[in-house]
């Protein structure tokens, strides 16, 4: 379906819930790319059932929201955000939820955390859900602490004003055991590694049940370092949130920046110049660049083939170098602002850009046949590590580890908020799933990246050019968008597609923040991929994803 079809299809099914059930669905916004429909929390089965399993082709889940509007005399409320082929978004949002609302998650695997981390940070129960164990706040919390609930306010029970633990005087924790699968039967054992580990990583717990070194099942317990960004992020001003949005990670700081901006432009009604959406498009595959080649050198490493890892490493160098130096960061921070960016290379600086960019791509295709060629390292990386193309659907699975797995999703191409329409670029797309499909992916986009980066740097995308400044929030063009208003913004970055859901107050500063990593998206899929390989080969499977954990510990 394309988009006109997609929401005119839509539009039709929901005019016909609404002359069935007037008390239970009403239209928010309907345009020719972004619908959003009020339903009542009872109706989300049914809804989701229509979407996921009856529509030509199932939506893209993009982000799950929980908010609390009981301040507003909405209760509780649910956003789901769907993505239809064709580039049109729908937003369900589900309002005057108490205390429980029904659970997707055995219809959609995907909402399977989103659902846990609502009941963990706002108190709901989701009602049906398959797994009861905690998410987010590892046991031990004091009971009734839900750190996303508002000050309670005044309103009736009705609509949820049963505040409980939120006149909780203290908030204390004590470390209580982490449930997890139990091996069972003759021969089985168990495998504890982390949450600490041998390396400078992040936390993060794995526990093994195998029979000799075949996996039979595996846990994977992160949220040991959860930083409560979403909580810090509310009432904060728009250039306060921006700098703590792309702190968030510090490898995925341009991608974070550019889905918080468009949001902010889109409640602002900004408009961003051509030109500015060119130098956005050169930052974004600049992050793309040295994250693959330093995931690549990565991949090498876990099996220790230390040629291809350290040839990877040198050319990741190369490339963070070239962002200091002309960007003035290594990781590209600080250059994404509302309505603009912050340096541009002028004149010499642009030709030296291009020059570099072109050795350190001719220095990639020479040390490349090495990794590729080597037949070790082949052996180890070919039909290990599978993630089918059905468990990639119903995990809701993006990025390279999507792509590797024959699903040509790709939001650079799939909603052209850059300039990628008019670069025609193509989802590179491999059919096995497996450790070296999601190599060879990595391997692709390297090599688009450059070509991208070349036919942006030769042609006429940046002109018009001038030194610029931050952009005024308040100036031309921009306006104060309606109170208690939201919108959503995506990126592609190296690990899939980040999505920021943004909701401002009265006063224009933060009322919610939801930020909805590649990384969070991708995590249960870790251990599905692994089940039936062998314990070696969990490195290397891990380092096939290459999943961040500050971007779940947000």
């Amino acid at each position: 379906m394309g988009s006109m079809e997609s929401s005119a299809s839509l539009r039709n099914y929901f005019e016909e819930r609404v002359l069935k059930q007037p008390e239970g669905f009403s239209f928010g916004l309907w345009t020719k790319n972004e619908g959003l429909v009020w339903l009542k929390p009872a109706c989300l089965p049914e809804v989701m059932e229509q979407l996921w399993l009856k529509v030509p082709s199932r939506p893209l889940l993009m982000t799950h929201v929980g908010n609390d509007e009981r301040s507003l005399g909405h209760g509780f409320v649910i956003y789901l955000l769907l993505h239809f082929p064709g580039d049109f978004t729908l937003t369900l949002g589900a309002r005057g939820i108490e205390k429980s609302f029904p659970s997707l998650t055995l219809l959609c695997p995907a909402l399977n955390w989103p659902e846990r981390e609502v009941r963990d940070l706002l108190g709901l129960h989701p009602d049906g859900h398959p797994d009861p164990r905690p998410l987010v706040l590892h046991p031990g919390w004091t009971g009734g602490f839900y750190p996303l609930r508002k000050p309670c306010p005044e309103t009736p029970a009705s609509i949820g004003g049963e505040c409980p633990g939120e006149a909780l005087k203290e908030v204390s924790f004590n470390p209580q055991p982490l449930s997890f699968t139990e091996a069972e039967g003759e021969g089985t054992f168990e495998i504890p590694v982390g949450p600490v580990h041998a390396g400078i990583i992040e936390p993060g717990h794995f526990r093994f049940q195998t029979i000799g070194e075949t996996v039979l099942h595996l846990d994977a317990q992160l949220f040991y370092t959860h930083k409560g960004i979403e909580k810090l992020l509310e009432g904060k001003d728009l250039e306060e949130g921006l700098k703590i949005v792309e702190r968030v990670c510090g490898v995925c700081a341009v991608s974070h920046a550019l889905a918080y901006c468009e949001a902010v432009e889109k409640l602002k009604g900004m408009e961003v110049p051509r030109w500015i959406l060119g130098w956005r498009t050169v930052l974004a595959e600049l992050e793309r660049l040295y994250n693959h080649v330093g995931d690549i050198g990565n991949l090498c490493a876990g099996v220790g083939f230390a040629l291809g890892n350290v040839n990877a490493l040198q050319n990741k160098e190369q490339l963070q170098r070239l962002n200091h130096q002309l960007f003035g960061h290594r990781f590209l921070r600080g250059n994404i602002t509302p309505g603009g960016v912050k340096k541009i290379p002028q004149g010499e600086e642009r030709a030296y850009l291009q020059r570099r960019l072109a050795e350190l791509e001719q220095d990639f295709e020479e040390w490349l046949p090495l990794i590729q060629e080597h037949d070790g390292f082949r052996q180890r990386a070919i039909t290990t590590g599978v993630l089918s193309k059905q468990s990639a659907l119903d995990l809701g699975v993006t990025g390279p580890a999507a792509r590797a797995s024959g699903i040509s999703q790709d939001w650079r191409e799939r909603h052209a908020h850059l300039l990628y329409e008019e670069l025609k670029m193509e989802p590179q797309v491999e059919q096995e799933g497996d450790v070296w499909s999601r190599l060879m992916v990595r391997v692709r986009e390297v090599k688009q990246s450059f070509a991208l980066l070349a036919e942006l740097l030769e042609g006429d995308f940046l002109q018009d050019t001038v030194e610029q400044g931050d952009f005024d929030l308040n100036g031309s063009g921009a306006f104060s968008p309606q109170p208690y208003s939201f919108a959503w913004g995506c990126a592609e970055s190296p690990r899939g597609t980040d999505v920021i859901w943004l909701m401002l107050d009265d006063e224009g500063k933060i009322y919610r923040c939801r930020i909805r990593s590649a990384s969070y998206a991708n995590w249960a899929a870790v251990p599905l991929a692994v089940q039936g390989n062998i314990v070696p080969d969990f490195p290397l499977i891990n380092k096939s994803f290459e999943l961040c954990y500050s971007c779940c510990d947000r």
